[in-house]
């Protein structure tokens, strides 16, 4: 795949100059972009994937959920449906996709949505009732077509932006020019423990711009691991099977590994979609750990139940009290 990359440079002009234009067109009105009289955050990144989108969003829906009625608004990546999908007791990874279907059964009193049209979306998101007062756009910054009134960019630790080149070498969407457009910044994935002087040399390398606030940010891993009906304590495990279909595994393999625990790695591409041969596969492993996300495909699944457990994330934001202010900020 490195190879492919490498021998795939001389497209990487061309693209840069497509997406440079496109963002051009929107940014000069030749290509018109919706606004909204009501509040419209959207979380996205500059990168192909794993910054930890879903957590952020998670961050969001768990800050304002009790003060704002919500609603989230998702493409649905690799969900088997088109068009408008409001979820429902119907719904499965299947219908409204994997990281959808999550925040549908994790939080109740929100309404969760997905749509590749963004615009049509928010449309029907608000003719429903009751309307949604904030709607949260998930991965949605090169939507353009959408003005959202907020726009929150990610960019993970150990792959930030400016490290990076577009692709199909790299692993940009557009120019890292493309930042311009963030309220906040927000570089995920850092050790708990970063030191002042390491945020600020990020803070000079990413030139926030003075309309532009920036924060940091860790994954805070839960201490038991859940199923439907079962919990156990992580740190008691015995060795197990570690099931990933997400973008980056490495720091939850390495959170796992400081933890002295023992296991073997199955990893998949992210949002994998695991075939019968795959669950035959599990079927002959005694104790499963996976993430969430996967935790909701595989779930279905009967033949694991019992042995299959999935392991809680947060995000927890450095200066949080900041970053919560300026979100009700905009939204008050």
């Amino acid at each position: 795949m490195k190879f492919i990359r490498i021998i795939l440079f001389p497209i990487v002009p061309f693209y840069y100059l497509i997406t440079w234009l496109r963002n051009w067109l929107f940014n000069v009105g030749f290509k018109s972009s919706k606004s909204y009289e009501f509040p419209v955050i959207c979380v996205g990144n500059l990168s192909t994937g794993g910054t930890g989108k879903t957590p952020m969003i998670e961050y969001l829906i768990r800050l304002l959920k009790d003060e704002k009625s919500l609603a989230t608004l998702s493409r649905g990546y690799r969900r088997k449906t088109d068009g408008f999908i409001l979820a429902d007791e119907n719904a499965n990874a299947d219908t409204i996709g994997d990281e959808p279907f999550q925040f549908y059964r994790k939080f109740n009193n929100i309404s969760v949505a997905v749509d590749a049209d963004r615009q049509a979306g928010i449309s029907k998101l608000r003719s429903i009732n009751p309307q949604p007062e904030v709607i949260l756009l998930d991965d949605a910054f090169q939507h353009r077509k959408v003005n959202a009134g907020f726009n929150i960019l990610l960019t993970a630790y150990h792959n930030l932006y400016f490290n990076d080149i577009v692709l199909p070498t790299g692993n940009l969407r557009e120019p890292r020019s493309g930042a311009n457009r963030a309220d906040l910044i927000v570089v995920t994935k850092c050790n708990k423990d970063i030191s002042e002087g390491e945020k600020k040399k990020i803070t000079s390398k990413l030139k926030i711009k003075s309309n532009q606030q920036l924060f940091f940010s860790y994954v805070d891993y839960a201490m038991d691991v859940l199923s439907e009906s079962d919990s156990k304590e992580l740190s008691k495990l015995p060795k197990f099977t570690l099931v990933t279909g997400i973008a980056n595994a490495k720091p939850l393999v390495d959170f796992l590994v400081e933890k002295g625990l023992k296991f073997d790695h199955l990893e998949f591409s992210d949002h994998y979609d695991f075939r019968a041969s795959d669950i035959e596969n599990l079927e002959s492993k005694s104790l499963i750990l996976t993430t969430e996300k996967d935790y909701v495909r595989l779930g279905d699944y009967k033949s694991l139940e019992g042995k299959l457990y999935y392991l809680p994330i947060e995000i927890k934001i450095d200066n949080a009290v900041q970053f919560n202010a300026a979100v009700r900020g905009f939204i008050n």
